[in-house]
């Protein structure tokens, strides 16, 4: 069985508080984790929440890299879906991880639409 896609999930915690608000460093974290991957923007869209926490998108033509952030908790979630087989999203995770400065981190892999290679050969 051959995927369409892989999705990483990464847990992020402890985590530098100051990085986790500063939504300027995030967007420029996924940017750079999109071109490490070796993907493509198509488009992007952040929102700086009040008091604290930052939600954002980097939507790329093989798929979409996402952050969540929670200073107060020193917590990130973070998903990177890609698909085909030309992007790399484990060095977009690993980018991720060392810039948010993560002391303490998980990634659980997903492999999407999972078919029959017969099935994948036909497109």
């Amino acid at each position: 069985m051959n995927a369409l896609g892989r999705h990483l999930l990464l847990e992020l915690k402890d985590c530098n508080p100051e990085m986790l608000n500063d939504l300027d460093f995030l967007k420029d974290c996924l940017r750079i984790a999109v071109e490490e991957a070796g993907a493509t923007v198509v488009a992007e869209s952040f929102y700086q929440f009040s008091p604290q926490g930052v939600s954002g998108v980097v939507i790329i033509a093989e798929s979409h890299l996402f952050i969540h952030t929670w200073p107060e908790y020193n917590y990130a979630a973070a998903d990177i879906f890609t698909c085909g087989n030309s992007v790399q999203p484990e060095k977009a995770a690993e980018l991720i991880i060392q810039k948010l400065g993560a002391k303490n981190s998980s990634l659980i892999e997903l492999r999407r639409g999972l078919m029959p290679e017969s099935q994948l050969k036909c497109r």
